[in-house]
């Protein structure tokens, strides 16, 4: 029996940069950056103080005040992306066996914001004043449960959580849902808003962020030489995925093909990647496999690249392995550059930039980039300060996440 074929129908995401993937990509294009000083909270005492924040952002928009008050900010970011896929693509579930469609959406931290808000509540006014709503706030499966709901979505729905790799393993998941026949309807994605003050004490802890508090727009500078570290971000991606012929019989617009996903772990270290990029590797070959599609064949990779010191060596060997002398030809950007990291919805974001590279013919930049990084080879086409209109037939992007966790996707052209 053949393999059912997925194809994306509709994109929805909100960033730092940009809050649709119209927008996103534009600016994307344009080499724009969303990083700016953080003024949600101090950050006096902190050594960071800048980041990827969405500002004037109204969920109202999406949902009534009363529904919005009930949703950490994760899940907020989840259903506004949701509704501009949902919209995006056209698809009506009062006319669809809603049994029959799905909803898979990630998270790497979940409402992190609720936890910090309730246990300062517990600490100055006592246990009878936490919110009764903490819970169904905090919880990692609230954006997929709310989008369930605001769609009357029946058949199989769930949260994945890993870390950075969160959105591909959410998409992959939904995806392998389609193909083996499940569902034909999938909305899937992530969200992310851990740029909270315990958030980015942690990461500043860990000492995984660059400290550039006097150049924001050019601290994110993956596989240069002179990087120190991710940009703490927030936001969602949102995409609809479809069983070809299901899109086709309501006529929808077909962006892309989803063709193939992998999932595997390093088993190696609970953060740092094996610095062979080994497991990187294995992930990548295994999405090819699963895509039916040769390395000579990829046009563009999106590359994890978070602009750390392990992660961009580790990841250009992993490319150089998998793809061999092809690994010079393959132009390979970061779009982290522009927008920060957003932790687990970054997968999900940089699945809609593979998508729109392919619809526009134009592969996003590397900002930043000015001085390559000898142990990242430089001989590799890292798209550097600007973007480039070229034909992109087959896209792959990668994530990887604090646990080991590897993932990859593979999208084409119609």
């Amino acid at each position: 029996m053949s393999k059912r074929r997925v194809v994306i129908t509709g994109l929805g995401c909100v960033t730092a940069l940009a809050e649709s993937a119209d927008k996103l990509f534009a600016a994307l294009s344009e080499g724009q950056s969303g990083i700016s000083t953080i003024e949600s909270f101090d950050t006096g005492a902190y050594p960071v103080k800048f980041g990827g924040e969405i500002r004037n952002f109204d969920v109202t928009q999406c949902v009534n005040q009363r529904e919005s008050k009930r949703m950490d900010r994760f899940t907020q970011f989840a259903v506004a992306a949701a509704k501009q896929a949902v919209d995006d693509s056209g698809i009506d579930f009062s006319r669809e066996d809603v049994f029959r469609a799905g909803v898979i959406v990630g998270t790497g931290i979940g409402g992190l914001n609720e936890i910090e808000e309730q246990h300062i509540r517990l600490l100055k006014k006592g246990p009878k004043k936490v919110s009764p709503f903490c819970v169904p706030r905090l919880m990692a499966n609230a954006a997929s449960g709310t989008i369930a709901i605001t769609y009357g979505i029946r058949g199989p729905n769930f949260c994945v959580s890993s870390a950075c790799a969160s959105g591909n393993h959410a998409i992959g998941e939904a995806f392998c849902n389609i193909v083996s026949g499940r569902s034909d309807v999938m909305i899937t994605g992530a969200a992310e808003a851990a740029l909270t003050p315990v958030g980015l004490a942690s990461f500043c802890a860990a000492r995984s962020l660059s400290t550039r508090n006097d150049d924001p727009q050019g601290a994110s500078k993956p596989f240069d030489r002179d990087r120190d570290g991710f940009i703490l971000s927030e936001g969602a991606g949102v995409l609809v995925l479809e069983e070809e012929s299901h899109a086709k019989k309501r006529g929808a617009n077909i962006y892309a093909e989803l063709l193939g996903y992998s999932a595997n772990d390093d088993g190696y270290h609970i953060t740092a990647p094996r610095p062979d990029g080994d497991g990187a590797a294995a992930a990548m070959k295994l999405a090819l496999v699963d895509a039916g599609v040769d390395t000579d064949k990829i046009s563009y990779i999106n590359a994890h690249g978070t602009a750390t010191e392990l992660n961009d060596i580790a990841e250009s060997a992993a490319i150089r392995f998998v793809f061999g002398e092809q690994a010079y030809k393959i132009p390979v950007s970061s779009t982290k550059s522009c927008t920060g990291h957003l932790l687990g919805a970054s997968g999900a974001v940089e699945l809609i930039v593979c998508v729109k590279a392919i619809n526009e013919s134009i592969i996003p930049p590397t900002i930043n980039l000015r001085n390559p990084d000898e142990r990242c080879d430089p001989r590799m086409d890292f798209v550097p300060l600007e973007a480039r209109e070229t034909q992109v037939n087959i896209a792959m992007s990668n994530s990887f996440g604090f646990g080991g966790h590897n993932s990859c996707l593979v999208v084409g052209k119609v």
